[in-house]
């Protein structure tokens, strides 16, 4: 078993019965393809919840300061997490998420970049958009819904697959791109709060 497969299951069993964990909307998750999940950003919980309901491994952008602490340098790029500079444009994270995407990866991202403080979901970034208009990928909006509270329930919504053949084709922007991912990401919140 991969530090990885070991590291999800460790993080399953704890978290699982602990926030009571209910995932909606799994069969919306393709199988084998190049796929970008998005999610609201509400805890730094978040990464872990959506990378244990999560079927297929996904890869996840920290930023590049955690690379620099003992043990998390090394552990890091074994559970698949990549650096990324934030504030700039970083190049070699882009390439990185572009390339797990054409090899058929699953790339985590959070479009609102950070948490959110009041649990409202923010403005995304252009991000999304450029890896979804650069690669093959489908977008699979997700709401993490729930207080992160010991026994309460957190649900993890998936929803139906963004396919971005036809905005690539209209050569739509990234941002544009953006804004349709986190309107489908509202859609789930409203839905299931």
């Amino acid at each position: 078993m991969s530090i990885y497969g070991f590291a999800r299951g460790v993080v399953k069993s704890i978290l699982t019965p602990l926030f009571r964990v209910e995932i909606i909307g799994k069969e919306n998750i393709p199988k084998d393809a190049g796929v970008i999940v998005c999610s609201n950003h509400i805890s730094n919980f978040d990464p872990p919840v959506v990378g244990m309901t999560f079927p297929r491994p996904v890869y996840f952008m920290a930023k590049a300061e955690l690379f620099k602490v003992p043990g998390l340098k090394t552990l890091l790029p074994k559970i698949y997490a990549f650096p990324v500079k934030r504030g700039l444009s970083d190049r070699d994270a882009l390439r990185k998420g572009i390339s797990i995407l054409k090899e058929g990866g699953a790339l985590g991202l959070f479009p609102e970049g950070s948490r959110s403080k009041d649990g409202k979901l923010g403005k995304g970034m252009a991000g999304v958009g450029f890896f979804a208009l650069r690669s093959n990928a489908v977008i699979v909006p997700c709401a993490v819904i729930g207080p992160y509270k010991p026994f309460k329930k957190l649900q993890v919504v998936y929803g139906k697959p963004i396919d971005v053949t036809e905005m690539r084709k209209e050569r739509v922007s990234s941002e544009e791109v953006t804004e349709v991912v986190m309107k489908e990401i509202g859609l789930l919140l409203d839905k299931y709060q």
